[in-house]
């Protein structure tokens, strides 16, 4: 479903990404794992079009992608549900879920059902601010309004940031039961092992804006990925 190839990323003179080659297919979560500073919100950047690529290729669905503003890349297909939530804290819940239909035709502007089913507390909370919620249902409410546009790729950049265990193990939930069904692509970046461990169908470590490991499941050991985990931390 996606695919990036030598792809490099620069702020200002400084080079971050290091030629990353990568893919992610659709039905499976592709992990992309280290510590911080290594690169993996940068990678996210580049990807989305919130920061623009220096060089390197982007491929959606097997066609090459020009350098692009963000707005057209979720058009598209990439949804983002981006570190540190970003969500629209005087807007409702409903509104916030709203914006994602900047992304769909007209008359395919609703909220679906199965968004309430899977994060049920935003359908409590739908008239309430989003700034009035708390941390684990702000991520929730990040995780739905990318939900909206139907995604062809879903990045999500540390969804258990900060967030109390109970809604990280609902978020776990969500992300399996999307890839079961089969519709998407997930990538998700992640500094907890043991919860990218299990969700992930492959595994990218970063180091220092390069790949240092890179291998599926079905080749690979949790003590394989621990280790390349540890070594570059």
């Amino acid at each position: 479903m996606l695919e990036t190839r030598d792809l490099t990323l620069h702020y200002g003179g400084s080079q971050i990404l290091n030629g990353i080659s990568m893919r992610a297919e659709r039905g499976q979560v592709t992990c992309v794992m280290g510590t911080n500073g290594v690169g993996k919100t940068s990678l996210m950047k580049a990807i989305s079009g919130t920061h623009a690529r220096s060089g390197g290729t982007l491929a959606l669905g097997g066609e090459d992608v020009p350098v692009l503003p963000a707005h057209r890349l979720a058009h598209m297909g990439i949804g983002y549900v981006p570190q540190g939530r970003m969500i629209f804290p005087l807007l409702t819940v409903r509104e916030n879920l709203e914006t994602g239909f900047a992304c769909l035709p007209t008359g395919e502007r609703a909220v679906p059902d199965r968004i309430f089913e899977y994060f049920p507390v935003l359908k409590d909370m739908e008239n309430r601010r989003g700034g009035d919620l708390s941390g684990g249902q702000q991520q929730q409410l990040a995780i739905a309004r990318a939900l909206i546009a139907r995604p062809r790729v879903l990045l999500m950049d540390e969804p258990t940031e900060g967030i109390q265990p109970n809604i990280i193990q609902l978020i776990g939930r969500v992300i399996r039961q999307l890839r079961d069904e089969g519709e998407m692509a997930i990538i998700l970046v992640e500094q907890y092992f043991d919860f990218a461990f299990d969700l992930a169908d492959r595994f990218y470590v970063l180091s220092r804006g390069s790949v240092v490991l890179s291998k599926d499941r079905a080749e690979t050991d949790k003590a394989e990925v621990q280790k390349a985990f540890d070594l570059n931390s």
